[in-house]
């Protein structure tokens, strides 16, 4: 339990609004907090359960390529990248609850663009819905988040709040196939449909108290934002790869089930989460910077020669275990070099990074993946490296 004045006044300063906070009685923050884990968790294992049918739908039912099946995911990244900055300000100017509720919204109209016999370009203007409504809904959760974190412990909430989306990707590509092999594509986009739906009703019974106002930074790309965005772009190349192309490189081996891998790296990346996810508050963010980069390539190395599934699936844990507590360490690098009334446009600006390396994996692996499955995973595990120098430098700048 927090009080409203010291949940309120965490809110102002992340958020940059300026904004007095207002006395009043307790508030079960806690409460307000399981309610926003449960609306990602609803909203991204909808989007997990899309992963491994639309490469299916893409080179089967519309006889696209691997260059299309990239496409097909960096439609959604690309989208999501230009509207997080937005959504970030529309959610300090408008309230939080409000614009996530609008993103629920958004995405559970997809799953109707879906079922459309349109073509490749009926399934990309639903990844486009796709990407503005996750921009709308994770956006504004992570800002709402931050304002309810007390301050000692903001890498730890902010980090279980990310968990919710990765547990959606860890458990959405098993359900989708599941579902999938039970019934049909129409099986999964009612289920697509039905998931964030039930978010946005528990987001309507939540109960915004995070200040907001005016005073809210025009930048769309705050400094202090750069370095640590291209540390997490490097960092997520090698997610966008895993998810678009690593199932499509087991299948060009002969190993059946790649789309395990998507899976096991989500998986590594809870359980590395929740046992761990208050080191970057202890140990400091840059050390945890530089573990994560290291592992995270270490783990794609991997995968990139795997002989077999299971050596492939140990290098996706190693992977999703390097990777899990970079953002929360880059948020607090983040956090700790931007003035006030820009923390929230930073922050949002930083996440957008994460959508410009899965937009890029998914277009510069399209084009490697045309000549060698195995040149896209090794680039991968070498972008994972540049962690390491641009979060060094954000680091340095912050304590500066």
């Amino acid at each position: 339990m927090a009080d409203t004045a010291k949940s309120t006044g965490a809110a102002a300063g992340a958020a940059g609004t300026g904004s007095a906070a207002q006395p009043g009685p307790k508030q079960p923050w806690v409460g307000t907090f399981v309610g926003l884990v449960c609306a990602l968790l609803c909203t991204f294992t909808a989007v997990g359960m899309v992963i491994p049918v639309v490469p299916r739908l893409v080179t089967g039912e519309l006889g696209g390529s691997a260059f299309e099946v990239g496409v097909t995911f960096a439609v959604s990244g690309v989208t999501a990248l230009l509207v997080r900055p937005y959504a970030g300000r529309l959610a300090q100017q408008y309230g939080c609850r409000k614009v996530m509720m609008l993103g629920a919204l958004v995405i559970t109209m997809v799953a109707g663009v879906y079922a459309l016999p349109l073509g490749l370009a009926g399934l990309w203007t639903g990844r486009f819905l796709l990407g503005l409504g996750e921009a709308l809904l994770f956006m504004a959760g992570s800002l709402w988040t931050v304002g309810l974190a007390p301050q000692d412990r903001r890498a730890q909430i902010v980090g279980f709040y990310g968990l919710a989306m990765w547990t959606g990707f860890a458990v959405g590509p098993i359900l989708g196939e599941v579902v999938y092999r039970a019934g049909s594509f129409t099986a999964v986009w009612i289920a697509v449909a039905v998931l964030p739906a039930v978010a946005f009703a528990v987001v309507c019974l939540l109960t915004d108290r995070i200040a907001r106002g005016a005073q809210v930074s025009a930048k769309l790309l705050p400094r202090a934002a750069v370095l640590p965005g291209v540390s997490l772009l490097c960092g997520s190349f090698g997610y966008g790869v895993l998810v678009s192309f690593g199932a499509l490189a087991m299948t060009a081996r002969d190993i059946a089930d790649g789309s395990v891998l998507v899976s096991a790296f989500g998986a590594a990346y809870v359980t590395v989460r929740v046992l761990a996810g208050r080191i970057p508050d202890r140990v400091g963010a840059l050390r945890v910077v530089l573990i994560s980069a290291l592992v995270e390539a270490a783990g794609l190395a991997l995968i990139a020669f795997a002989p077999s599934l299971w050596v492939a699936a140990l290098g996706a844990l190693i992977a999703g275990g390097g990777f899990t507590l970079l953002y929360p360490a880059l948020a607090l690098i983040t956090i700790d070099a931007a003035p006030e009334n820009e923390r929230g446009a930073a922050l949002g600006a930083v996440t957008s990074f994460f959508d410009i390396g899965v937009g890029v994996a998914g277009l510069l692996g399209g084009v490697l993946a045309e000549f060698s499955y195995t040149a896209v995973l090794a680039a991968a595990s070498v972008a994972a490296l540049g962690s390491l120098l641009a979060g060094r430098t954000a680091a340095a700048r912050a304590r500066a």
